[in-house]
């Protein structure tokens, strides 16, 4: 998976580097609403994006969630992220929370955040405030509203599609608003449904006033930007992307003056939308202000990427995705550990563990999910500092519990190195057990040193007591508590000399 990721993150690096030498000096096309052909490009290249003015939203909504925006900040709730792009940790200039289901994750850019959760049935959420359990609530009752909005703006979808309509709307709020759509079968709505069930939002926050450096956006020349254009990561398959904007400003109508600048705004803050990889249509810029909300629907995020261009102002998103979570929710990883352990006898007295089955294919799936658990959750987790506490203590136990979980796989690793040692082993055997762990070892010990390294990097030590990661699990050499040294090296080319030895 970690190759796979960086394969793609090359190609799209070599796609980027291509295209901007195909621009040399000149900039793409891209248009605003002050241009003629807008409502035409946004008809026919970008159908499949639906937009919401504020003013479609209850009143009473919009007061909440931004009152849960504020206490959210207030309360220090929003991190800026320590992600890992192309080997080289970035702080992120925009700070996050993620609120969703319990026990579910959402992974970008080689970090995996943890939800908060929000109250939903049958779930008991222990939050450090009053104001964070209540803006928890809000956003799973804005998480409702968009559902709605969502399900709907599909069906109108589906219908224009099936019309095959080529209406230009004469403004952003007039996009036509058709009722339900239906199949004979039902299976439509099913369908929509699934599309539509956000089961998470990613909160944003970024004051570009103190943000000493943003990036230009290299294309269009649309400006500053906060978020680089890219697609989102984690979701669903043609699972719909809802967006809530709130931006802080004291007045977001564009002035007389404004209306006579070329291209976008720079005060205003927009959303900009682009075919991926093509220098032939032009771009958008959307202009965003307080309360308005924006729908990439269908397959958009996949053929699309877009970016957000900064205002002057401070600005909140909540944006509501399907998560991809089949291997993303603590339920997942629970399982995954449970059938690791199914291969130690629980029947044996004494300190050490003992082994069902030493097959080759039972070791290899043990070691590999002993790394799933220490990279993929622990490792992931405590980098992060102790940051979830500021909200909840709901990640506390069941922390605890997986680091209890992946402690035994150390003793069942620590079990099948004395077997694979052991004299008398016929030399097949040993070659076949060395040969399905070997892999699994020297990435743990690759990973290993790469997450201690992340742990003392320069932007690490510079981050508040509460965010500076943590290298978890680590234990110094010769702990008595621990079956195996936390450094492999020696260890591996042992096992190394041992399969030499069984070849030869």
């Amino acid at each position: 998976m970690q190759r796979l990721l960086w394969t793609q993150q090359r190609a799209r690096e070599a796609q980027k580097l291509r295209l901007l030498e195909e621009l040399e000096d000149t900039w793409l096309p891209y248009v605003t609403p002050k241009d003629d052909e807008f409502y035409q490009q946004w008809q026919l290249k970008y159908p499949k994006l639906v937009f919401r003015e504020g003013g479609s939203m209850p009143e009473e909504l919009h007061k909440e969630v931004q009152e849960a925006f504020l206490a959210l900040h207030k309360h220090g709730c929003l991190f800026r992220d320590l992600v890992r792009i192309q080997g080289k940790d970035i702080l992120t200039p925009v700070s996050r929370i993620l609120i969703g289901d319990p026990g579910h994750t959402y992974k970008y850019l080689n970090t995996r955040l943890f939800t908060v959760p929000w109250p939903v049935t049958d779930s008991t959420v222990n939050y450090t405030d009053a104001e964070i359990s209540a803006a928890c609530q809000t956003f799973l009752k804005l998480n409702d509203y968009l559902q709605i909005e969502t399900i709907q703006a599909l069906e109108e979808l589906a219908i224009r599609e099936k019309e095959n309509e080529d209406v230009v709307p004469l403004c952003i709020s007039e996009f036509p608003r058709m009722g339900l759509g239906s199949s004979d079968d039902g299976q439509d709505e099913v369908d929509m449904k699934s599309r539509a069930a956000y089961n998470l939002t990613l909160l944003n926050f970024m004051d570009p006033q103190k943000m000493p450096y943003l990036k230009e956006e290299p294309y269009f020349g649309m400006g500053k930007m906060a978020v680089s254009w890219h697609h989102d990561d984690n979701l669903v398959d043609r699972s719909a992307v809802a967006v809530y904007n709130y931006s802080c400003e004291g007045s977001d109508e564009e002035s007389d003056e404004d209306s006579n600048l070329e291209g976008r705004d720079p005060d205003i803050w927009h959303v900009g939308f682009k075919i991926s990889w093509d220098i032939e249509t032009p771009g958008l810029a959307i202009p965003l202000h307080q309360g308005d909300c924006y729908f990439m629907l269908d397959d958009l995020n996949a053929t699309h990427q877009h970016c957000v261009l900064a205002g002057s102002q401070p600005r909140f998103s909540s944006t509501h995705r399907v998560a991809e979570c089949s291997t993303g929710t603590l339920d997942y990883i629970l399982q995954r550990c449970q059938l690791a352990l199914q291969n130690v006898r629980d029947d044996v007295d004494g300190t050490d563990v003992a082994l069902l089955s030493f097959e080759p294919a039972v070791l290899k799936q043990g070691e590999e999910i002993h790394n799933e658990v220490e990279f993929e959750w622990l490792r992931q987790f405590w980098f992060q500092g102790h940051r979830y506490r500021k909200c909840t203590d709901w990640w506390c136990e069941p922390m605890t519990r997986l680091e209890a979980l992946w402690r035994k796989m150390e003793d069942v690793t620590n079990a099948v190195l004395r077997e694979v040692k052991r004299e008398g082993l016929p030399v097949e055997q040993r070659n076949a057990m060395l040969t399905a762990i070997l892999a699994s070892l020297t990435t743990r010990q690759n990973l290993r040193r790469e997450w201690h390294a992340r742990c003392q990097c320069r932007i690490a030590r510079t981050l508040p007591e509460d965010q500076k990661p943590e290298c978890r699990p680590y234990w110094e050499k010769d702990d008595p508590s621990m079956p195996l040294p936390f450094d492999l090296t020696d260890l591996i080319s042992e096992l190394r000399g041992l399969l030499l030895e069984a070849k030869s």
